[in-house]
């Protein structure tokens, strides 16, 4: 009797270490899957693959630095490119559910812009149903502070960024299989789509949004029913900011900042930086979290290429004459048109081929010197090969550091003030730079006509310095 109690005792125990176990890795495995997501999407196609790559890493990896409790999706269509998946899995600790692209019935239309071409993607959001909430977002979003609140909202919240039409650069939504298919079918019958993209579908989709109430979070965390008007705290337009220089938004807590703007002036790039002042606070962002390992290397080669060639372009002095020998006084005066062309296209390369050398998401204080690193450079080569005088060749050049510090400077009171010193300074640099640009024409008319330059029908080159490398 007593062998018994012993045993029953030890299976007791047996069953409950089994039970804690068991209860342990559940709790453990639901640790990993939230009841709620922020999601984005990414699909390939345009030219600007990598740069919204990029931009996803830090939009995730500065969530996750606000300590969200939510998972972080990525809804990436098939063609995603598998290493970049990897990346977001491993590294950006994202989840990433592949999916195929929907085909957009309004790519025929007259205002469609192709780069939205798959942007109807977005409605896969609806279809996240392992999750309460799902906040949808843009890549071009800018957190300022956590904002799990928005997961208390109803089945539909977005924000009105337009005074008429809710901006879906980020909404609050209620995945559902069955509102999920009614959209597949509603963009299969060719509902009414303003402008072609996921804007304009969605917009169309709730077209009441406007007269619903405001959301407001419920003290005790409880999730609403219903659809809601988001305040405009949580969808910031950069633009506001321009105008005072400053953040005036009375709706709500300034959560979240937007860039809806120009395509190629999205914060990531270098250059939108201090065109865009906001441009530098993503930059920071960046640099607080993913970093620029990416991109030094290819600025450290570039630099060195630079350097060695302002190096080389000050030890030697080449000249053209070699291309005249032997010809007649008529194909002198054709040699020398052409030359004229082929000085001007090369100050002009000096001045655009490093902007596209610079790897476009690198920061601006990496971006800008190298550029301008670059310009110097190749402006030196031209000075030197056509003879022209250095000074009005790089006055552009220093008209561009001028822009830069004019725009840069920290301390205007407003928006307006600063485009006045802006539009100022253009238009006092605007006749020194007609002028350098005239004495350049000057300039090269007269290296032309050096006879040391081109030489006549007959004539032996003189034995000049800067013809001994021929």
């Amino acid at each position: 009797m007593a062998w018994a109690k012993q045993n029953k005792l030890v299976w007791a125990t047996v069953v409950l270490l089994l039970l804690t176990w068991c209860f342990s890795a559940v709790k453990g495995g639901s640790s990993n899957h939230h009841k709620n997501a922020y999601a984005t999407m990414m699909y390939v196609g345009t030219p600007r693959d990598y740069e919204f790559y990029i931009a996803i890493r830090v939009l995730f990896r500065s969530l996750a630095n606000l300590n969200v409790d939510a998972d972080l999706v990525v809804i990436a269509s098939i063609d995603v490119p598998i290493r970049w998946i990897q990346t977001l899995e491993k590294e950006d600790g994202a989840k990433v559910v592949r999916v195929n692209n929907l085909d957009n019935p309004y790519k025929h239309q007259d205002n469609f812009d192709k780069r939205f071409k798959l942007s109807l993607n977005k409605l896969y959001a609806w279809s996240l149903v392992d999750y309460e909430r799902v906040v949808m977002l843009d890549a071009d979003n800018l957190f300022l502070q956590n904002t799990d609140e928005l997961f208390q909202c109803g089945q539909f919240c977005a924000v009105f960024i337009n005074p008429c039409v809710f901006h879906t650069g980020l909404f609050v939504l209620q995945p559902s299989e069955v509102v999920f298919k009614d959209m597949v079918h509603e963009l299969m019958n060719g509902r009414e789509n303003p402008d072609g993209a996921d804007q304009g579908f969605i917009a169309s989709y709730f077209p009441d949004l406007l007269d619903k109430p405001m959301f407001h979070p419920t003290p005790n965390g409880t999730k609403l029913d219903g659809t809601y008007r988001l305040p405009l705290g949580y969808q910031m337009d950069a633009s506001y900011y321009y105008l005072k220089l400053r953040w005036s938004i009375p709706c709500g807590p300034n959560s979240v900042i937007t860039f809806p703007g120009a395509p190629w002036l999205k914060p990531w790039y270098w250059w939108s930086w201090p065109v865009l002042p906001l441009g530098l606070q993503w930059h920071e962002q960046r640099r607080q979290t993913l970093g620029y390992g990416t991109e030094m290397a290819v600025i450290l080669i570039q630099s060195a290429i630079y350097l060695g060639i302002i190096a080389m372009t000050r030890l030697a002095k080449p000249s053209l004459s070699k291309l005249c020998y032997r010809r007649t006084d008529k194909s002198i005066t054709f040699m020398q048109n052409i030359l004229k062309l082929v000085a001007l296209w090369s100050i002009l390369a000096a001045y655009t081929t490093p902007f596209f050398l610079i790897p476009h998401t690198v920061h601006p204080l990496l971006g800008w010197p190298l550029y301008l690193l670059g310009v110097f450079a190749l402006c030196l080569i031209a000075t030197n090969t056509f003879l022209l005088p250095t000074l009005p060749v790089l006055m552009p050049w220093l008209g561009f550091i001028g822009t830069l510090l004019v725009m840069a400077f920290p301390w205007y009171p407003d928006g307006v003030v600063r485009a006045l010193c802006v539009f100022a300074y253009a238009f006092c640099a605007a006749p020194i730079v007609w002028a350098s640009m005239t004495r350049i024409m000057v300039g090269l008319q007269l290296s032309l006509e050096r006879e040391a330059f081109l030489p006549r029908l007959g004539e032996s080159s003189p034995p000049s310095w800067f013809n001994k490398l021929y």
